[in-house]
């Protein structure tokens, strides 16, 4: 079973984003969380900045936009060379649609999901995406505590996946650390975003490793 660790560079230092890039090229992929102020209440990053850290960054992009009219931005992501476009069902009327489109430019399309959003209307869509985001915490800001609530979500997703026999990578994204990693594993995630805890560790690599053996030990052990 794999297990991806996708640091956040939402948790990084801002004035030194390549070096700290550098500080975790043994992750799988660098989760970029793109917000416009509107669908989330903060401001991160948009296309300049992407598209230069991707210049500099030893790892592909997973993104993840947290912003209104998806339709609008998200392909023009893909078509930079993001590995991973992630869009908010809250954010979009025709999903399906979306992930086409995405998939057509050749990135792999995600769904991401708040905790307050029902995952059933969506299970019927799985062929459709390459990845599903529950978030663990309320998208906007870093450094929140991970609401175990959303783990039922993940579950039901999980029986699903397994069911369908699909790829479809489960990924988990909010006060993700060495404790809650376990329990987002159990119950059926296996991509897993850090921030804080990657980022503010001594030993950014040490932390990565721990975090992978942490929920490569409990995935599955349900």
């Amino acid at each position: 079973m794999v297990t991806r660790i996708n640091p956040s560079i939402l948790a990084a230092d801002f004035a030194n984003l390549e070096r700290d890039l550098g500080r975790i090229r043994t992750a799988d992929l660098v989760h970029v969380d793109i917000m416009d102020n509107h669908f989330v209440p903060n401001l991160t990053f948009g296309p300049p900045v992407v598209d230069r850290l991707a210049q500099v960054s030893p790892l592909p992009f997973d993104l993840h936009l947290m912003i209104e009219n998806p339709e609008r931005w998200a392909p023009g992501y893909a078509e930079a060379g993001a590995y991973s476009v992630t869009f908010h069902a809250e954010a979009t009327t025709n999903p399906v649609g979306l992930a086409r489109k995405l998939r057509s430019i050749g990135a792999r399309a995600g769904i991401a999901l708040k905790p307050g959003t029902a995952i059933e209307p969506y299970l019927e869509l799985l062929p459709e995406f390459d990845q599903v985001l529950v978030m663990t915490v309320e998208p906007g800001f870093g450094g929140q505590s991970f609401m175990p609530s959303t783990m039922r979500k993940l579950r039901t997703l999980s029986a699903a996946v397994k069911k369908s026999g699909l790829d479809v990578w489960l990924q988990v994204d909010g006060g993700i650390t060495e404790d809650t990693i376990v329990i987002a594993a159990e119950a059926g995630a296996n991509t897993f975003v850090a921030g804080s805890s990657v980022f503010n560790a001594a030993d950014p690599a040490k932390q990565i490793a721990l975090l992978r053996a942490a929920a490569t030990e409990h995935q599955h052990a349900h």
